[in-house]
């Protein structure tokens, strides 16, 4: 058997062994699942429940009572373990694809909330968007699309991510609140829900600090149980074992009810159809670039020329693990940064993949605990993705207007729009006018002149 993992994996020649694979996988698989916990509660918030409540009407609904969240949650597992586990056999390569919380969040508050989509015609949408990549991987277009999009522009649209997710975390928690005055404010910080969010967010502070294992998992499985004391966490309808199901969320997915529920027409339907399957494939296509990239090169797993190894073979898991997603009944997959955790302690290859998968097969079977987590547990958690997700910024070249402009707008649009759409829109947008003034419109690339045009086009047809 030792063998056979040998040969198949190629893992002398990755120098590396099953052990250390198998101590990568379960680091991975540590560091990530704490994102289990956090998408249903995003999913939620969107109306994918079996009362279609949306927002705030959404908060008390859980996996234990709600067999839609309890399906979503099943599908967000086996998903991951199928995109993972192509990831594994086709690229024989230790990352792990996963809905992405930034775009969890673009499906919920953008998709569902503000454009007024069902969940199941935003699953539509991540379907189409994910027929959209395995074509585009096929070809060469992805990468020239890659190659279109102006690094600051893409460090800017990780950072405004990482924005948007942290407001969505504290507004989640209750640290921030809607107010006539100013916007935003403070929330009641006499409230044991807001109480036990900072509780939480300084317990995820220490330990990401300190750099331990784990840290945002241990942090919401201690939150969660300081909140049963206080109230807050709910262990009404608790069960350990549970028999999964997904019946409910697959092949869910309504096109027609995409293409046709817009009250615009069909132009206006068309446009606003375009505008979230680019976004869902732009976001995913950074995010997966991005990982690949980073943490590839900081582990010398690339080629002579610089290249991910295997990276076309990479993209082309993403594609299909998303298009897989959709019909299992969950968002867009992407390469999940918690990857690296598992790279630092030794993985080199999809053996450890395997390891992942298995674990989050294992974990269709707790969702009963999983159920009981409250939004108070897991809106710190969002607020440190977002924190580490701003670190982009700090690669932005802000010396040079023409660059410092359209990546202001891509990071302020996202959350002060609450739409991160908005931001990629605005910052593309700009970014050919502050050039073209300054007499380097030679510098963009004709592909972003079109998308310009475009979301030009989508915002006079259709102003929020």
């Amino acid at each position: 058997m030792k063998n056979k993992l040998e040969k198949f994996f190629k893992l002398k020649e990755n120098k590396t062994d099953v052990k250390t694979e198998v101590i990568g996988g379960l680091t991975t698989f540590v560091t990530f699942a704490y994102a289990l916990l956090v998408i249903p509660n995003i999913l939620k918030m969107g109306g994918m429940n079996a009362q279609g409540l949306k927002g705030d009407a959404a908060l008390n609904l859980s996996m234990s009572t709600d067999p839609i969240i309890a399906s979503a949650f099943a599908s967000v597992c086996i998903a991951a373990a199928v995109g993972t586990l192509i990831m594994a056999l086709r690229a024989n390569l230790p990352f792990v694809l996963a809905p992405g919380l930034g775009l969890v969040s673009f499906f919920s508050y953008n998709i569902c909330l503000k454009l007024n989509f069902t969940w199941q015609e935003g699953l539509a949408a991540v379907f189409i968007s994910g027929i959209l990549f395995i074509i585009i991987t096929l070809t060469s277009i992805r990468e020239k699309i890659v190659s279109a999009i102006p690094q600051n522009l893409k460090y800017a649209i990780t950072a405004g991510i990482g924005l948007f997710i942290s407001l969505i975390g504290l507004k989640s928690g209750g640290l921030v609140v809607a107010s006539p005055g100013t916007l935003v404010a403070f929330g009641d910080f006499k409230d044991k829900a807001v109480i036990l969010t900072i509780i939480g967010l300084v317990i995820g502070i220490i330990l990401m600090a300190r750099k331990v294992t784990g840290a945002m998992l241990i942090s919401i499985i201690i939150t969660t149980l300081i909140g049963i004391p206080m109230g807050v966490t709910n262990l009404q309808g608790m069960h350990i074992f549970s028999m999964p199901t997904i019946g409910d969320t697959f092949f869910a997915m309504d096109i027609k009810g995409l293409l046709t529920s817009n009250g615009d027409g069909v132009l206006g339907a068309l446009l606003t159809v375009f505008m979230v399957v680019i976004t869902l494939s732009l976001v995913d296509l950074f995010d997966t670039i991005g990982t690949l990239l980073g943490t590839a090169q900081s582990s010398g797993m690339v080629t002579e020329d610089g290249d991910v190894k295997n990276l076309r073979k990479a993209l082309e898991s993403d594609a299909v693990g998303t298009t897989c997603g959709a019909v299992l009944g969950t968002t867009t997959l992407a390469t999940v940064v918690e990857s690296a955790a598992g790279i630092s302690a030794g993985a080199r290859t999809g053996l450890s993949n395997i390891v992942v998968s298995i674990m989050l097969v294992l974990s269709l079977f707790f969702s009963g605990v999983v159920g009981i987590v409250p939004q108070s547990a897991t809106a710190p958690a969002l607020v440190i993705v977002g924190i580490l997700m701003m670190g982009a910024v700090s690669e932005i070249d802000f010396s040079d207007f023409t660059e410092a402009v359209p990546a202001f707008f891509t990071i302020a649009m996202m959350p002060f729009t609450y739409s991160i759409a908005n931001g990629i829109a605005v910052g593309m947008i700009f970014y050919p006018i502050v050039k073209i003034a300054t007499g380097k419109g030679k510098e963009v690339h004709k592909i972003l002149y079109v998308f310009a045009l475009l979301f030009i086009l989508r915002f006079i047809l259709m102003p929020d």
